[in-house]
């Protein structure tokens, strides 16, 4: 399956235009697809005869997914400038497939000069099965390859361009990234698959900070978001609906993470059923867990399973964010640094100093629209607006 535009990420198979054992020519018409916004044609990619079909009518399949296969001469092969496969004779040529660039001469090169990186690096979009066997060989991930210029047809990253990446990674300086690290970059490489969104509004904290005053123990700030989505998504747990497939499930049990530093990356413990038990409650146990995690202790039952998370980047001086979900989670409240703002205050008729912070709510955008996200964080704030009920 061809890239069909810039936002189309798959497209579904309405009508096969040549019947396997068709001898068809470059370029000729063989399959009309529909995307979410026209039907177009899938062509061959060089002269040849169907073999066979891999998809079915009225599927939708991904990007660069196959679709089916045509027999060709090896002269044919290396006239359309596709990947030889490793035999000799007659072979079947996968689709999609593109031409090889024949001279680096023949490439348009970028005007624009300073780039971060080359203009026409755009990662490794497709991967040839050679170059997917070579990176798994050395634990690689398509993201590893971000900002690799492929000399290939259409940017596309080849086995010699990623060798070259490999060989030119040992004149850099390098050192070995913890278990943790690894461990959170293959979490965020996972939730980067999903389209992700965030809103944000302001909250004042004077109440909530008069209430944490009068109180015993003391709930910390992120303790009193955790609470208040809780009691927001007990009243409504759809926003924490994971999408599979074309089903929304939804959360059988409130139970939300929150994020805490550790050495070399971040930890997230979680408060079980925290729709059920009041602020004054969690207090010990919110406690216990940030220490646990500080210390790498964190025992089974504080970790996974959780539906949403809370991270208090307020701690760290910022005052906006838009942290990412993690993979298995729709949702992550995060919450900024106390500002001083002047406020208007409509019964002194007159400007008052308030301390206000940034809510953001970051969500996936098949499960949450803008307006349902809007309206969950307003919830959010009214409840932090009034401490007394949580």
């Amino acid at each position: 399956m061809p890239q069909l535009g810039e936002s189309i990420a798959e497209a579904a198979i309405i009508h096969f235009l040549a019947a396997p054992g068709d001898r068809v020519q470059a370029d000729q018409d063989l399959i009309e697809v529909e995307t979410n916004k026209a039907t177009m044609t899938v062509t061959a990619p060089c002269a040849g005869r169907v073999v066979k079909y891999t998809v079915e009518l009225n599927e939708s399949y991904p990007v660069g997914a196959v679709l089916g296969q045509i027999e060709a001469t090896a002269e044919e092969i290396e006239r359309a400038g596709l990947d030889l496969p490793p035999t000799g004779g007659e072979h079947g040529a996968e689709l999609p497939a593109e031409p090889e660039a024949k001279a680096e001469a023949n490439r348009v090169q970028p005007t624009v000069r300073g780039l971060p990186v080359p203009a026409n690096a755009s990662g490794a979009s497709y991967l040839s099965p050679r170059l997917k066997a070579r990176m798994n060989e050395l634990g690689l991930h398509a993201a590893d390859l971000a900002g690799i210029a492929g000399s290939g047809a259409a940017g596309r990253v080849t086995i010699e361009d990623f060798e070259k990446f490999i060989a030119n990674l040992d004149k850099h300086k390098m050192s070995k990234a913890s278990t943790m690290r690894v461990a959170v970059a293959d979490a965020m490489r996972r939730s980067w698959t999903r389209p992700i969104a965030t809103v944000g509004l302001r909250v004042q904290l004077d109440p909530l900070l008069a209430h944490r005053k009068a109180s015993s123990p003391k709930p910390g700030p992120a303790l009193y978001a955790l609470r208040a989505l809780a009691i927001a998504l007990a009243e409504n747990s759809a926003p924490a609906g994971r999408l599979v497939g074309s089903k929304v499930i939804h959360p059988t049990s409130i139970d939300v993470g929150f994020a805490v530093e550790a050495e070399d990356g971040v930890l997230v413990p979680v408060i079980r059923h925290a729709d059920q038990k009041p602020l004054r409650e969690l207090v010990a146990r919110y406690n216990e867990l940030v220490e646990l995690a500080r210390e790498r202790k964190l025992p089974a039952e504080a970790t996974g399973g959780s539906i949403a998370t809370v991270t208090n980047y307020g701690t760290f001086g910022l005052i906006w964010a838009t942290p990412i979900p993690l993979p298995e989670q729709t949702l992550v409240l995060g919450m900024g640094a106390g500002q001083r703002m002047p406020f208007w205050d409509e019964a002194k008729n007159q400007f008052v100093p308030v301390l206000e912070a940034n809510l953001t709510l970051s969500f996936d955008h098949r499960v949450l629209d803008g307006g349902g996200a809007g309206r969950l964080l307003a919830r959010i704030a009214d409840l932090m607006r009034h401490p007394e009920t949580l």
